[in-house]
């Protein structure tokens, strides 16, 4: 059984090698859950990323401090406990603040809200907070995320 996933992953091996891109996954402050940011990891890795993956419960400053010492090409946030609203709101201050930090990507997604799918007008508060996408954990928030994926950086083999 393949699901849109699988298939589109397994549909750019041939590209994935021409990317030269870090991509940092990170759990919000909160949230002890790790199957999604192991399922993260390994679809960033199927696509050719070199991923450092925070794991969970990851306190905001630790967060930033990895992103100004590594300076990814990406950083992906993922929640699953409900509180991916409150926690990114609180992350995405304290990367954006930051100077060396105001304009690298930030993409946030997963379960937001402990009562179901956030409103348009909560995901475009977590937008004009600083987030560069947001994606909820349905199969179009995954090929949303896949979109975003083929725009980031690449470099060519010679």
């Amino acid at each position: 059984m393949n699901s849109p996933v699988e298939t589109n992953a397994l549909d750019r091996r041939d590209t994935a090698a021409k990317r030269d891109a870090t991509v940092i996954v990170s759990g919000v402050s909160s949230d002890s859950h790790t199957w999604n940011l192991v399922f993260l990891q390994l679809l960033l890795e199927e696509l050719g990323y070199e991923v450092v993956n925070l794991g969970s419960c990851v306190p905001e400053e630790l967060t930033v401090a990895e992103c100004i010492t590594r300076r990814p090409a990406l950083l992906v946030v993922s929640s699953v406990n409900g509180h991916g609203y409150q926690d990114g709101m609180r992350l995405i201050s304290r990367l954006r603040e930051r100077g060396a930090l105001s304009d690298m990507p930030v993409v946030i997604g997963g379960k937001l809200g402990i009562s179901g799918a956030q409103s348009s007008d909560q995901l475009a508060v977590l937008i004009e907070a600083g987030f560069d996408a947001v994606f909820d954990d349905g199969a179009e928030g995954i090929a949303s995320f896949q979109r975003l994926l083929d725009s980031l950086p690449q470099r060519v083999l010679a």
